[in-house]
């Protein structure tokens, strides 16, 4: 049956599409019954045709979606002609492709942001057209017009559920995640729970991370403004009790509290000693008013978790996140970190940039990878261990022509050319890709390693969000300074039986100096060290190379009248712990002790630093250099008394003594001012 296209000039239920859709307007609604007959016997049911008829028009839409899910696109409902209740009524619909159309740019309105997020729609021309027949009285709906031609490419069957017209939660689903929702885990931890209930692979759900935060925003409770209240009001109060609690808020027009943030005086102490590498981790919420919810945390000397900070946001935006981290500057006085790690939030990334543009700024590779399952699981299938491998060896290059070029080579084998995820992650690979990073200090917290000991210490006052005051209350257990002590004393008895490996006057001198955790890490340098050849090749220079290879290596610079070293795999500036190569080195020109600058401070004993830190760094106190001092002494005490009961015998004599005298000390009473 020839056709002819006009355009459509008629009211459309979406005007955005009148300059580009066109459709067949004179294909005949009244086919004759030979054509009718003809369609049915001649067309196959799976692909709609002319003359094919339908009880009702919802019938028609479903079988259309049905029959676009298989091909790789969606639809939606479009133009219509007619009324119900009036006149005929319904008389003519028309199911479009959801590419259709063009969507019109947002009139600028002064002073107001604009989002004009890049539109899906490309003008696609395929269509279907149904009309309301009467014969014999009974109304039906048979195809007046259809064209399957597309102008974009369809998606394949793995990928066409990720779009929003096949992405739905079910009532019991629904119920489902709110009940998790109540016990306060995170968004990614339900999609998790619930793969594993379903027995699907992770990315298979019906639903995204993002249909489920939508579904908990709708749901948010209608009784959190008592709740921010009742937040503001303990925050008050701790300020009150302890002068040295800080926090900051901010009001909306309404006189509602908007963004809440609050640090403790042994976070500030805390960040003074190892605010140098920070995290920002804004992928958790409080689940029961899907509030969006930050968290600054560090590590210490010990590889311990330690809390700076935590905010409570009503938008994830520019503004707020910029807010945030001028609350959290003047939490610790001022002092920026050198590195701070996020999540992937191009919103962050310009609050950072704003807020800190001295500060080195970085992704958690951790928080990228746990969102991998969810992207790219279901689109390579069998092949997804195999990708991970390759993206794993990428990651870990260390020239960046050597990764780009590998990169390149990986999207041809796996054929993720027009996937967005690896699109995305290609245009921001020099914050994630540790080619691109190796000069920069990040204190060993951006291996994948470190997000268990961070998640879980997270997850301790998480738990707690039936309302806000008792996650406030949470937080201040978890962080509280002598509970943080208690487990660093821990972590002191687990490792304090260090055994010396290798023999040589080096590791003595390290173990001596270096917290059993940086010990550790660069003992294990020291042992691989013996694997390796140096080869001088100038009065400073030496050529590294691993006994088994012939070719290649890394170059060390050596200067012994400063006691400088260098290696060009950039291992020290990186973590702060000496490489195989420069100890191969300093082994090789018979030096016996580490040079003091490649112990770092941030990695000694307490007692080690706090009279280093007191000279470099000004904003501490010397109050406080003295309660770290005491608090070195007590940990050193607690790792020698615990070797025998002789030495614990003798420590809790003396201790018990030496209490007695301090309380026997008056107590200055507090200034009033």
């Amino acid at each position: 049956m020839s056709e002819k296209v006009r355009p459509m000039l008629d009211v459309y239920d979406d005007p955005s599409d009148q300059r580009s859709l066109s459709l067949d307007e004179t294909s005949s609604t009244e086919e004759s019954r030979e054509d009718t007959r003809l369609s049915l016997e001649t067309s196959n049911d799976a692909i709609p045709y002319i003359g094919q008829r339908f009880v009702t028009h919802d019938a028609a839409y479903e079988y259309y979606s049905e029959f676009a899910k298989r091909s790789g696109f969606s639809i939606r409902r479009h133009r219509t002609e007619g009324k119900d209740g009036v006149g005929k009524g319904l008389t003519r619909r028309y199911f479009v492709c959801h590419r259709a159309g063009n969507t019109p740019l947002k009139p600028c309105i002064e002073n107001k942001p604009q989002r004009n997020r890049k539109s899906s729609r490309c003008g696609c021309q395929a269509y279907m057209r149904i009309s309301k027949t009467m014969d014999f009285g009974v109304p039906e709906w048979r195809v007046t017009g259809f064209t399957n031609h597309h102008n974009h490419e369809l998606l394949e069957p793995n990928q066409v559920r990720f779009l929003p017209a096949y992405r739905t939660i079910s009532e019991s689903d629904k119920n489902r995640i709110f009940l998790f929702a109540k016990t306060g885990i995170s968004v990614q931890q339900m999609m998790r729970l619930m793969e594993l209930e379903k027995g699907v692979e992770p990315g298979y759900l019906p639903f995204t991370e993002k249909d489920v935060r939508n579904l908990l925003q709708s749901f948010r409770r209608v009784d959190q403004g008592e709740d921010n209240i009742d937040l503001l009001k303990m925050c008050r109060n701790l300020k009150d009790k302890n002068p040295n609690f800080r926090y900051d808020f901010t009001i909306d027009v309404n006189n509602r509290l908007e963004n809440i943030a609050w640090s403790y005086a042994s976070s500030v102490q805390s960040y003074e000693m190892f605010g140098d590498v920070i995290i920002f981790d804004t992928t958790h919420r409080l689940a029961a008013f899907d509030m969006p919810l930050g968290i600054w945390v560090g590590m210490n000397n010990y590889g311990m978790p330690c809390f700076f900070g935590c905010v409570l946001l009503r938008e994830e935006n520019i503004r707020s996140f910029s807010w945030a981290l001028k609350a959290f500057l003047g939490f610790m006085n001022g002092r920026r970190p050198q590195t701070i790690l996020t999540d992937q939030s191009m919103c962050l990334k310009d609050a950072v940039a704003l807020e800190m543009p001295s500060t080195k700024h970085a992704l958690c590779i951790w928080l990228i990878v746990a969102k991998f399952p969810s992207w790219f699981n279901a689109v390579l299938g069998e092949r997804y261990n195999e990708w991970k491998s390759e993206f794993y060896r990428l990651y870990n290059m260390e020239a960046v022509d050597d990764f780009e070029h590998g990169w390149r080579d990986m999207v041809n084998a796996f054929g993720l050319h027009t996937n967005r995820h690896i699109a995305n992650l290609f245009a921001m690979r020099t914050l994630w890709a540790l080619p691109y990073l190796r000069n920069h200090f990040f204190a060993g917290m951006s291996m994948t390693g470190t997000s268990k000991s961070i998640n879980a210490f997270i997850q301790r006052f998480l738990s707690a969000q039936t309302r806000l005051t008792h996650f406030e209350e949470q937080v201040a257990v978890v962080v509280d300074f002598k509970d943080q002590a208690g487990e660093q004393q821990t972590m002191q008895q687990n490792l304090q039986n260090i055994i010396l490996k290798t023999g040589a006057p080096m590791e003595d001198h390290a173990a001596s100096v270096l917290t059993p955790f940086a010990f550790c890490k660069l003992q294990d340098e020291l042992v691989l060290a013996a694997h390796y050849a140096s080869f001088q090749t100038d009065e400073s220079s030496f050529l590294v190379r691993h006994h088994t290879k012939l070719d290649g290596g890394r170059k060390v610079i050596w200067s012994p009248h400063e006691d400088l070293i260098g290696c060009s795999c950039h291992q020290f500036e990186f973590s702060g712990i000496l490489c195989r190569h420069a100890l191969r080195v300093l082994s090789a020109v018979n030096c016996f002790q580490i040079p003091d600058r490649y112990l770092p401070h941030r990695w000694r004993r307490v007692h080690v630093i706090s009279e280093g830190m007191v000279q470099t760094n000004g904003s501490m106190s010397e109050h406080s250099a003295r309660v770290h001092a005491l608090q070195s002494m007590v940990t050193t005490l607690v790792t020698e008394a615990a070797r025998s009961k002789e030495r614990l015998d003798i420590a809790s004599e003396q201790i018990a003594v030496v209490l007695a005298r301090i309380k026997e000390q008056p107590v200055p009473l507090p200034v009033i001012r």
